[in-house]
């Protein structure tokens, strides 16, 4: 009898098990508001937000897309202010391999600045809103020195190198007249690349961009009278321009990013809303914390 029991509760175990593997991998996948499963044109939604410090899970997506004959299209959903010269690079090449076989289009959030209009420029079509944040072209490298601060607390660095050069920017020393001729050497060859790259992605004059490569900051209303923008619009009005271009007529089919949501916060979540539910307690938005109804 006992082994009975025991064997019908590791069946229960192993069911609720399933239920909730299956669960995490459903929320993980098709999480949020998408039309995967749908027929007919779609347009997906890639987001790139803050700062760009890494490519792999972007162009991985940009290429699943690529790869989908579903997909007509592609909005990138960009609100970053930049980030590593090198991530933007490879998004930026991924692009333009991908508009070789569909359309991408930006859309602009609050701000698309420095390596976020990198990327921007590959697209076919750039939108953005008359406040967005953008342009910026220009590279930045930044140093601390702690010379005189370590001086003062009794602090030496010791810095042991092969090749003259190996500690360029050290915190421990000022940096060399040649130093500097290095490092500047390296930022105008990165800024001329930037250059290069929105006047081919936009089809600009060279002697056009550089006017405005100073690095500052333009609005979308600024940047649009200066040719780095398109239209001014919000992400509805890019994604109807989008189906426009490639022929979908009525609303499409928006494959929006996946929400990403682990087992545990589902679990946590799940168990947090029964707790609430007993306790008579109902959510407010995390933005707010929990507070009780009924006080």
């Amino acid at each position: 009898m006992k082994r009975k029991r025991v064997l019908v509760g590791l069946i229960v175990l192993g069911v609720l098990l399933v239920f909730f593997i299956s669960a995490f991998f459903l929320i993980g996948q098709f999480g949020g508001k998408s039309g995967r499963f749908s027929f007919g044109g779609k347009i997906a939604i890639v987001e790139i937000k803050g700062v760009i410090s890494q490519s792999h899970g972007i162009i991985q997506e940009l290429r699943e897309y690529q790869e989908d004959d579903s997909v007509k299209a592609i909005v990138l959903r960009i609100d970053s202010p930049g980030g590593g010269v090198a991530p933007s690079q490879e998004i930026y090449r991924q692009i333009l391999k991908i508009k070789k076989d569909k359309k991408i289009v930006t859309s602009m959030g609050s701000v698309a600045a420095s390596g976020g209009y990198y990327i921007a420029c590959a697209s076919d079509l750039i939108v953005a809103n008359p406040g967005t944040v953008t342009g910026s072209i220009g590279v930045v490298m930044q140093f601390s020195n702690f010379e005189e601060l370590m001086k003062k607390i009794g602090i030496k660095g010791v810095v042991l190198k092969a090749g003259e050069h190996k500690d360029i920017g050290s915190p421990f020393r000022d940096m060399t007249p040649e130093e500097r001729s290095i490092l500047q050497e390296a930022i105008d060859n990165i800024h001329q690349q930037f250059i290069q790259a929105v006047a081919e992605g936009r089809k600009m004059d060279r002697a056009r961009v550089l006017a405005i490569a100073d690095g500052r900051i333009l609005t979308g209303e600024q940047a649009k009278k200066a040719g780095l923008v398109d239209q001014l619009g919000n992400l509805e009005d890019t994604i109807e321009t989008v189906s426009k271009m490639v022929g979908i007529s009525g609303r499409p089919n928006i494959l929006y990013p996946r929400r990403r949501v682990s087992f545990w916060d589902y679990l946590f979540e799940e168990t947090t809303r029964v707790l609430m539910e007993k306790l008579n307690l109902r959510e407010f938005s995390l933005d707010y914390l929990m507070y009780p109804l009924n006080r």
